[in-house]
């Protein structure tokens, strides 16, 4: 059992730094230093990709089209056609008003219909950002990464900064780690850091491969609950090794 945080940094060969991620049903950020996880530096947004999907079905439902294709979208659809024609953007106001300032995208559903996006390509992935979009009162996850860099000790704090990496499938998005890097350092303005992040192509699964590594390492054996000690202690037995 491992923290998803410290295994997506152990997948980007750390062992300190600050984990930001954005999944499927949650987005988490973590603080690690030396391999153990901060828990006051641990902070939730429950805006993901489920959630963003549903969002994306009701943006395309609310624009100007035939009702009858979205309506009949499987979830599995409507998840390739975010994966393919969403974005972040990096000027969300701008890109909202000029509509010369962002191109459309088309895309076949699976019985042959087309669709074509507009702002909903990076009206989709916005929520993650500013989760308000969704009628959230909660901070985004660019300032969650903030306030939890903030509860890193001060001697370390340097170090963490310079090592923040974006894992999970929502992370994916083109645009995310730029907007991410540029929201950072906005917030850090004036204090004389410049903040950089690590965004690996095959992040969307860091986690898995960080849980591979982690459990080869010999380090990681006293971790384990072996058979015989199920055996011996039962189910409960989780509770006491863990």
């Amino acid at each position: 059992v491992a923290n998803t945080g410290f295994l997506s940094l152990c997948a980007h060969g750390r062992v300190t730094g600050l984990a930001v991620e954005a999944g499927a049903a949650m987005s988490h950020v973590t603080s690690v230093c030396g391999g153990r996880t901060l828990r006051k530096g641990s902070r939730c947004l429950g805006v993901a990709g489920e959630q963003l999907s549903r969002h994306l079905q009701r943006l395309l439902l609310d624009s100007p089209r035939e009702p009858s294709v979205l309506q009949a979208l499987t979830k599995k659809a409507l998840t390739r056609l975010k994966e393919q024609c969403c974005y972040v953007s990096l000027d969300y106001e701008r890109d909202l008003w000029e509509k010369e300032s962002h191109q459309p995208a088309r895309f076949q559903t699976p019985d042959g219909h087309w669709i074509t996006l507009g702002k909903e390509r990076f009206c989709c992935p916005e929520p993650l950002f500013r989760p308000e979009l969704l009628h959230r009162s909660c901070p985004g996850l660019h300032q969650l990464a903030g306030q939890s860099l903030q509860t890193v000790p001060d001697h370390a704090r340097r170090h963490v900064l310079g090592n923040i990496v974006l894992s999970g499938g929502s992370s994916m998005f083109p645009g995310f780690a730029e907007r991410m890097c540029l929201e950072l350092n906005l917030l850090f303005q004036g204090t004389g850091v410049h903040v950089e992040v690590l965004a690996n192509p095959k992040r969307g699964t860091a986690a898995w491969a960080g849980g591979s590594m982690a459990a080869s390492l010999t380090s990681f054996q006293h971790t384990w609950m072996t058979k015989g000690e199920y055996q011996e202690h039962g189910t409960e037995y989780v509770h006491t090794k863990f």
